[in-house]
């Protein structure tokens, strides 16, 4: 009873001092499993930026008027704050969700052996981001929905998402040094439109902080711009990345790059159509909530699909071409 009394207790301390360590040490996960927690957290990125919109677009940005608290008062919203309160403490709760998932993507990766210090570091990195994001959240609300703080707690939900993919994608990679599959023009070409791309979405903020919909049904300061002015240029910048992505696939066809590089092209051109029509829909329909909150959705799956574009450029050693079941024996006592 003594010994098992004495291990007991050396578990308790090992997993009070490294539990990330205390629980790879018990477990191991199938390569299956790491990469549906590296999805789940890559979609909660995606969600908590859907449901931020939902906020603005309700008129609930102030619905909790401080923070961390919902009130001065209350941590949580009071049903005389209505439905406003009920929708950012809403939004609020799903941050503990993303948590949970981002948690649970770096529990999956620091237990998946051998043990790939890379995807343990985007794991945490994605962390990282979500606490920062968390706080400068709380700043928009303490100083008003300032609009130049809203466009930079979007633009930090986008490097989250950016961090999230890439996450995702090297669950599906081995560690091997990258080889490229096309040449250096046509690498160059693709950063080019991963930064026409980039440029886009940072308009698009402009667009929004200068546009109607401010986040709360009060008078909000907005940035000082004709906003029309700024979406006809946001749309010119939609159009150029839709022209190199076109371009990108016929120059890939005529190297005669591999499918996967090619199938990532095309599905990023139609993502960018599908996005195209919302967003001219939405501008001559006077904005309705209801596609504002699908333009921004859109914006999400577009800024994934041009990142997969360049990961999809290389290949590295040990690199799956599917993920296959384990074998039996091999998921016997230890895999999960």
């Amino acid at each position: 009873m003594g010994r098992v009394l004495n291990v007991t207790r050396a578990d308790a301390v090992a997993a009070v001092r490294n539990p990330l360590a205390f629980i790879a040490a018990r477990w191991t996960p199938a390569p299956r499993t790491v990469r549906r927690a590296a999805l789940f957290a890559l979609v909660m990125s995606v969600v908590i930026v859907v449901t931020g919109g939902a906020v603005r677009l309700t008129g609930s940005g102030l619905g909790c008027p401080t923070w961390p608290k919902c009130t001065d008062d209350s941590l949580t919203a009071t049903s005389a704050m209505g439905f406003h309160g009920a929708i950012e403490f809403g939004n609020r709760m799903l941050t503990y969700v993303l948590c949970a998932a981002v948690g649970w993507a770096i529990i999956a990766a620091r237990s998946e052996k051998p043990h790939r210090r890379s995807l343990t570091r985007l794991g945490w990195a994605q962390f990282w981001l979500v606490m920062s994001n968390a706080v400068l959240g709380g700043i928009v609300v303490l100083v008003g929905l300032n609009p130049y703080t809203v466009a930079a707690h979007f633009l930090a939900a986008s490097a989250l998402i950016a961090v999230a993919a890439v996450m995702w994608q090297r669950t599906g990679e081995g560690d091997g040094e990258p080889r490229a599959l096309v040449g250096r023009p046509v690498q160059q070409l693709v950063w080019f439109l991963v930064l026409a791309s980039t440029l886009l979405i940072a308009v698009g903020t402009v667009v929004t902080g200068a546009g109607p919909h401010a986040g709360d049904s009060s008078e909000v300061e907005r940035m000082p711009l004709d906003w029309e002015t700024v979406a006809k240029l946001h749309a010119v910048l939609a159009w150029i990345v839709v022209t190199l992505t076109f371009a990108l696939w016929f120059i890939l066809k005529a190297v005669d790059a591999p499918k996967r590089p090619l199938d990532r092209t095309r599905d990023l051109f139609l993502v960018l159509l599908s996005q195209g029509v919302i967003g001219y829909v939405q501008y001559f329909t006077d904005l309705p909530e209801i596609l504002v909150a699908l333009h921004m959705l859109g914006s999400c799956l577009v800024w994934i699909a041009v990142l997969r574009v360049p990961l999809a450029l290389r290949e590295r050693a040990g690199t799956p071409t599917a993920l296959p079941h384990p074998a039996p024996e091999a998921t016997a006592g230890t895999r999960v």
